[in-house]
């Protein structure tokens, strides 16, 4: 636990620290974010802000998850955690940061043209496809190779599973290999996306991510106390995952990392994430799923995500099937914003409906394993 608090602060603080920095080098270097004609007129106002904020908490992440490494080798009497970084951290950090450099060259490109339009759909798809091709092959072709004291391997698991999961792995839905990896990047696509379409009012995002983020570093460390490697855990019912202390510990740093740039990115934000944020985040969120084996349970951990983005779905068939259109704008958000509420009143409302997937999602979590243990 120690480590993990670590991470969180270390995050928290270069976070904190670090944005206001990157305001005045953003600033600098004119790169705001172009605003679209078409959008509700009250954003006109936020034209030439800076974006590709998201760089921040990117490198925020990695470093504390350095930091809560080097507190993990101060505690002599852990036994079942890897002090040396291992493939699900490279999984989990290599989806932040590669889906983060899409957003970037699509963040890059908005700022040089001067136009809301950066990299096009077809390139921004292919990204997003690749980075979820190439993590989803490494997370399930390399499996541990934790021993104990004896040589006898104690987990032999790889971060992923060709098995679909929901609270844990569901045995009857299982998948080959191949199958896995395609639900994988579908997964990595649906929560890039997600986070970017959510990311439309200052601090709606970051907010939501926080409480997702949070709920796995929770799920994640339960795990961990749970484990089936442990070899001092005795009871019958246990988490066959990988590495769950490495998962709570990043989960943790990001959403350390997020809350510092909450602090600059709520209403009046003086910095965007950007896509650069918002992918990295989605790729992030997506590895937690397959990590953790609760892929099933991401649409209700990122239920605000969901809504969103469903949104957008029914806007887009209603528009092409009828010429009609279900909401004044999508998504969701603006729709409200033509409707007459506040920014501040969607973003904090937004967020209570985020808390209450969150609570939910930990409800169910918690339920299966006193069902199973009682």
């Amino acid at each position: 636990m120690r480590a993990v608090i670590v991470a969180v602060g270390v995050a928290f603080l270069i976070s904190l620290f670090c944005t206001p920095i990157a305001i005045k080098v953003f600033t600098r270097l004119k790169a705001g974010q172009p605003i679209r004609a078409e959008g509700p007129a009250m954003h006109q106002g936020k034209k030439g802000t800076p974006t590709m904020g998201g760089v921040v908490f990117i490198l925020a992440t990695v470093i504390a998850y350095v930091a809560g490494h080097l507190a993990l080798t101060t505690l002599p009497d852990l036994q079942i955690a890897q002090v040396e970084p291992t493939i699900t951290a490279l999984v989990l950090l290599g989806l932040m940061v590669f889906s983060g450099a899409v957003g970037f060259i699509d963040d890059f490109l908005k700022v040089r043209k001067r136009h809301s339009g950066g990299l096009n759909k077809r390139g921004k798809l292919l990204g997003q496809i690749l980075v979820g091709a190439v993590f989803g092959v490494v997370a399930l072709y390399f499996p541990s190779t934790m021993t104990d004291a004896k040589g006898t391997a104690t987990n032999t698991e790889t971060v992923g599973s060709t098995t679909l999961s929901f609270i844990r792995d569901i045995p009857a839905l299982e998948l080959t290999k191949v199958g896995a990896v395609i639900l994988f990047i579908f997964v990595v696509m649906a929560a890039t996306n997600g986070v970017n379409l959510t990311d439309g009012l200052d601090g709606l995002a970051t907010g939501a991510s926080v409480m997702v983020l949070a709920a796995y570093a929770l799920i994640a460390f339960w795990q961990y106390r749970h484990w089936c490697a442990d070899p001092s855990y005795t009871r019958d019912y246990c988490y066959t995952v990988r590495d769950p202390l490495e998962i709570a510990l990043i989960a943790g740093a990001a959403a350390g990392a997020c809350v510092g740039f909450l602090w600059w990115n709520t209403s009046p934000a003086r910095i965007f994430m950007g896509d650069t944020g918002a992918l990295g985040l989605g790729g992030l969120i997506a590895g937690m799923a397959m990590s953790t084996r609760t892929i099933m349970l991401l649409p209700i951990i990122g239920g605000l995500f969901v809504i969103i983005t469903m949104s957008v779905v029914i806007q887009i068939i209603s528009f092409k099937t009828t010429g009609k259109r279900v909401f004044r704008m999508s998504p969701l958000q603006h729709h409200f914003e033509l409707a007459g509420w506040s920014e501040v009143n969607i973003v904090v409302r937004f967020w209570i409906i985020a808390g209450i997937c969150v609570a939910i999602a930990l409800g169910l979590f918690y339920s299966e394993y006193l069902a199973n243990v009682t």
